[in-house]
């Protein structure tokens, strides 16, 4: 059966090789269930009930993988769109968590539609590929921002606007801790370098009592606390009382991050496997696309942030994985840790900061296949990761990038009519600025 669902000879390897694999990128990116249930909490959602719909969407993204495209990428809620959507969306703008998870089931539906109607060629193909590596690398700024400020390495300053924090305090010497360990697990290519550093500095904040949790009881309620909360009506705009160009950003930015961030995984992922195509198509595309926009849906309803394809598959691959086999692997470990999400709040923020920073220092690798010396790919790079931190916002960073790109381009004299998408994308994101400044 194993044979004829995964074509396991044909891809030259064995069920034993597949499942090791399997449990390599399930080590490498099992953070993620510790992680983005924390950075969801701070937008006002149950811990519990977040931690459960983080296994669930990862288990069904990664199973669906598996065995409707056939390949060894893993999904999971992706890092930097829970940041936007806790920091930016709820925190920031003041939209209910509940509503903006109805935008995140909207930019799903948006994504499948896309795919199926082929108008996302026509937006991956408007976007240089050099803007992708800084679109990257700004969410990876942004997370790591983000986890120095949870660990209070950095605090806000009236005179300077972020200063170093006191490093004395217990929260930032665990998270120092945490940091040192982690990186240097990493840096030994331990597997499971980040979820053994979230572990140790946890077992570390119980033994010295820097941490308290009241027990709660084991129950369906917690784990569903955010199951099918989502606000579609809200989402939309119905009497949102002038909030609909707002909602539609958010949409937008939710369609945009992930359109990105899967193409350059499944690029990333499928060149280290060997399975891309002589004249460098991917096989069965549409269906690794149709999983991605499937995914996300599902996790939106079971309560969590846009599921994606994660980078982190790369270590199953180079672990031997060339099947989907590798993927329902993955997917099958993430439902056995639904066990244990009503104990997420045992995690420390001090324990999940120093996985936010080396996740963001691990997201500048795309960085170093960019032209720098090229002030067309220079300066629209460098604006989208510098405003996409200093902005708090994904969004302004993708604005500042799209909109530099498109102008240095007619600068140049290199505007065709081909480009058609990629200004009207400008022209977008220009009316935007004009929008945000009228109001």
């Amino acid at each position: 059966m194993l044979e004829r669902l995964f074509r396991l000879k044909d891809n030259g390897t064995a069920v034993r090789t597949e499942v090791m694999a399997g449990l390599t990128t399930f080590l490498t990116m099992a953070y993620i269930i510790l992680v983005n249930p924390t950075i969801l909490a701070d937008a006002g959602m149950p811990l519990a009930g977040a931690a459960a719909a983080t296994c669930l969407a990862a288990a069904f993204g990664s199973i669906m993988m598996g065995l409707v495209a056939n390949y060894p990428i893993a999904l999971a809620p992706g890092m930097g769109l829970n940041a936007y959507f806790t920091y930016t969306v709820v925190k920031g703008m003041g939209i209910p968590w509940e509503t903006a998870l109805g935008c995140v089931f909207l930019s799903g539906v948006l994504f499948l539609l896309l795919t199926v109607s082929g108008v996302r060629r026509l937006i991956v193909g408007a976007v240089p590929a050099s803007l992708y590596a800084a679109i990257a690398a700004g969410i990876g700024l942004f997370i790591a921002f983000i986890g120095l400020k949870s660990a209070g390495i950095v605090v806000a300053s009236p005179a300077t606007t972020v200063t170093l924090g006191d490093l004395t305090s217990p929260t930032a010497l665990l998270a120092l801790f945490g940091l040192v360990l982690t990186a240097a697990l990493l840096a030994w290519r331990i597997r499971a370098a980040m979820l053994v550093g979230i572990l140790t500095t946890s077992a570390l904040a119980w033994a010295t009592h820097a941490v308290q949790w009241t027990p709660v009881d084991y129950s369906l309620e917690a784990l569903t606390s955010t199951a099918f909360r989502l606000d579609i009506p809200g989402a939309l705009g119905i009497g949102g009382e002038g909030a609909v160009l707002a909602l539609v950003e958010i949409i937008v930015v939710f369609l945009f991050v992930d359109l990105f961030d899967n193409v350059g995984t499944l690029v990333a992922v499928t060149q280290r496997a060997g399975l891309i195509q002589p004249d460098g198509t991917i096989p069965r595309l549409n269906r690794i696309l149709l999983t991605d926009s499937a995914a996300a849906i599902v996790g939106a309803a079971a309560g969590t942030t846009t599921t994606t394809s994660y980078i982190e598959s790369a270590a199953g691959v180079a672990a031997g994985g060339r099947t989907g086999l590798t993927a329902v692997v993955v997917g099958l470990l993430f439902l056995v840790a639904l066990a244990f999400a009503p104990f997420a709040q045992l995690i420390p923020a001090a324990a999940t900061a120093p996985a936010l920073i080396l996740v963001g220092a691990l997201m500048m690798a795309p960085l170093a296949a960019s032209d720098w010396e090229d002030p067309l790919v220079a300066i629209p790079g460098f604006l989208t990761l510098i405003a996409i931190p200093l902005t708090f916002s994904i969004a302004n960073g993708l604005a500042f990038g799209i909109v530099s790109y498109a102008l240095l381009k007619l600068a140049r004299g290199q505007a065709r009519a081909g480009d058609w998408m990629l200004y009207l994308l400008a022209a977008l994101f220009v009316a935007r600025f004009v929008w945000l400044g009228a109001g």
